[in-house]
């Protein structure tokens, strides 16, 4: 490793386990690239969900693109595109939905892409969407193979291909534009380029709200290397002091479009996501039928494991923070609970402990187990579309 990309002042950016499967130059041994491998596994994940959509929608006789780019969140961040912030719903219980919900960089993207190409927004959001969900499974591997080795960084990136709700990925929402913002602003941290991820965070903080788990991921990893190491570069300081400025930048504009500090948090509210602790998620699973609130606890029990293996396997620390955070965001709030699934799609971390296990099995192995999941994965994403309710 040359000396300018050399960790420095950075926890544990631990030396990557032993690839399995990979020669050390980093060429498989069917002499195609790791970066390729990772990011053409992944696409060929979505490709997988986008033609069992399409025999389904064809199946049932409805319009399977429209569910990608037309229905739900889709539709606000395009009236947002096409006309500023401003427009608000009056609901028949007399809840006020309001468009400030809806952090501004994807129907910025949206605009300016459609304004230079001959596309409506919502094809744009397409566009971005995809796009950034390339770059995110370029970063989740470079993340994971800097950690885990290559083997385990490519199964990384395909294995979010496969998420239960990775159809969210093929639709026009943030999830992807997030994790490709996140996911590379932790691969900077990992390589000490600190004013690089300050600055890719503070764009994820135009995204999405969930931002708050990455910013709280490059502080802590700041102060707890200040701690041991009783330093602190100028150059870490300066990506600390970026980070937070996207989210920050937004929560102040609409608090001053509304004349109130915490207008942003009450638009929030107004949309059932107020923070809670977790009691609306207590009081859905106690209002469920008994074998279905078992299933419930017993995925939750699984989501507990996997953070705490993510612990035990000793992730770097900004991983381990964005991951945790993520997860800890998405339960906390008093949010539609069918959400609550996709909501941690940018919590990758989730996924290094199997991503490493699988690299340990023969390579003969991996593809039925990945095709198996790709097309479970699919098979869901599909039915959820096509339904009624939202992702």
């Amino acid at each position: 490793m040359s000396a300018p990309d050399r960790p420095r002042n950075t926890l544990s950016l631990r030396r990557p386990l032993s690839p399995t499967g990979i020669s050390p130059t980093g060429i498989s041994p069917t002499g195609i690239s790791p970066t390729v491998l990772a990011v053409g596994g992944y696409v060929l994940t979505r490709v997988i969900g986008l033609a069992v959509l399409a025999i389904a929608a064809a199946a049932t006789g409805k319009d399977g693109l429209h569910r990608l780019k037309g229905r739900w969140d889709s539709v606000w961040y395009v009236r947002v595109a096409e006309h500023g912030y401003g427009y608000e719903v009056t609901l028949p219980n007399g809840d006020v939905h309001s468009d400030l919900a809806f952090f501004p960089l994807l129907p910025a993207l949206e605009r300016g892409l459609s304004a230079v190409l001959p596309l409506d927004a919502a094809t744009a959001g397409l566009v971005v969407s995809w796009t950034a969900a390339v770059a995110a499974a370029w970063g989740i591997y470079k993340c994971g193979a800097h950690f885990a080795g290559e083997r385990a960084g490519v199964l990384l990136a395909v294995l979010w291909g496969v998420y239960p709700t990775a159809f969210v990925q093929s639709m026009a929402y943030t999830e992807t534009l997030f994790t490709a913002f996140a996911a590379w602003s932790l691969y900077a941290v990992l390589r000490g380029r600190w004013i690089l991820a300050g600055l890719l965070c503070a764009a994820a903080g135009l995204t999405r709200p969930t931002a708050v788990a990455l910013i709280a991921a490059l502080g802590i990893t700041a102060l707890v290397t200040l701690v041991r190491e009783r330093r602190l570069p100028l150059r870490t300081v300066a990506g600390v002091l970026i980070a937070p400025l996207g989210w920050f930048a937004y929560i102040a504009y609409v608090g001053v479009r509304r004349h109130s500090p915490t207008a942003y948090f009450d638009v929030q509210a107004a949309w059932g996501n107020s923070i809670d602790g977790g009691v609306a998620l207590a009081r859905f699973i106690a209002g469920l039928p008994w074998p279905a609130a078992l299933g419930l606890c017993a995925a939750l029990a699984l989501l507990g494991w996997l953070v705490a293996l993510c612990v035990r396997q000793k992730q770097p620390l900004p991983l381990l923070v964005h991951t945790i955070g993520v997860v800890f965001v998405s339960l906390v709030g008093a949010a539609y609970f069918g959400s609550r699934p996709r909501l941690m799609m940018p919590a990758f971390g989730l996924l290094l402990p199997p991503a490493v296990a699988l690299a340990r099995l023969r390579t003969r192995t991996t593809p039925p187990v990945l095709a198996g999941l790709a097309l479970a994965s699919a098979a869901y994403g599909a039915f959820t579309l096509l339904g009624s309710g939202p992702p």
